[in-house]
């Protein structure tokens, strides 16, 4: 009776150790991770310059070099094409680096560019550093501000409008309400000022609702608002709208 209480206590003992070297295996894994990617196919409604139903696809990969240090690069394409006559056509980049000072103090580097010729852009170049201020930090809630200076230049696609380039400022807030293990709620708004030319301005923003079908899968739903104060040329709509239903793929 000893020995089978003896052998019963070590064979706990054993699957005790094996659940929590497990379990320390897995938590290292993910603390080791550096490498993210995420890749969505999504069925966009546009409206303002162009007004289509059509296919658009982004991809989003990030790297953690280190405990401070981040980098992300986003690359985006909306294109519809009917009777050989372009429609729609909306090409994106952008790469971003990070440097974390304190556990809510960051830098940033920005370097974006557009191609929109339907908003009037033959290709639109913003490339610039800021600062950013976490005032959540989660679980359930994050939101964060930035601001910085971009070096900004346009060429427009009117061949009879000259193009510019001009000193930029840059705000952006951040909101994230992650409300269920799989769901989560976002907002980001961004305001761009020409430091040059008080009338010309441009506000975007995306509402976000993603929610996790799988452990890679999920499905987005989003409405992105770009507004531009001043358009060239004038007679283009200020406000160019993106409804987009998509399937996430993140590992």
């Amino acid at each position: 009776m000893r020995h089978t209480v003896v052998l019963v206590i070590l064979m706990c003992s054993c699957a005790l150790g094996f659940l929590e070297h497990a379990n320390a295996e897995e938590q290292k894994k993910a603390e080791e991770k550096h490498f993210s990617n995420e890749t969505s196919i999504s069925l966009v409604n546009t409206t303002g310059n162009t007004d289509t139903l059509s296919l658009a696809g982004k991809n989003e990969m990030k790297y953690k070099f280190s405990d401070k240090w981040a980098a992300s690069w986003i690359i985006g394409v909306i294109y519809n094409e009917a009777d050989d006559e372009t429609e729609t056509e909306r090409y994106f980049t952008t790469l971003r680096g990070d440097y974390s000072i304190t556990d809510r103090w960051y830098a940033y580097g920005l370097g974006s560019w557009l191609r929109d010729t339907y908003a009037g852009f033959d290709h639109r170049i913003g490339i610039g550093p800021g600062l950013g201020y976490r005032f959540l930090i989660g679980p359930t809630f994050f939101m964060h501000l930035e601001g910085g200076l971009n070096y900004s230049y346009e060429d427009y696609a009117d061949s009879d409008v000259d193009s510019e380039e001009f000193a930029e400022g840059r705000i952006f807030a951040g909101f994230d309400w992650q409300f269920t293990d799989k769901t989560k709620f976002s907002q980001g708004v961004e305001y761009l000022q020409n430091l040059e030319d008080g009338n010309a301005w441009k506000l975007n923003s995306e509402t976000a609702l993603i929610t996790s079908l799988t452990d890679i899968l999920a499905l987005k739903i989003s409405y992105s608002v770009f507004y531009n104060h001043d358009p060239q040329p004038s007679d283009l709509s200020e406000t160019d709208t993106i409804f987009a239903t998509s399937v996430v793929v993140a590992f």
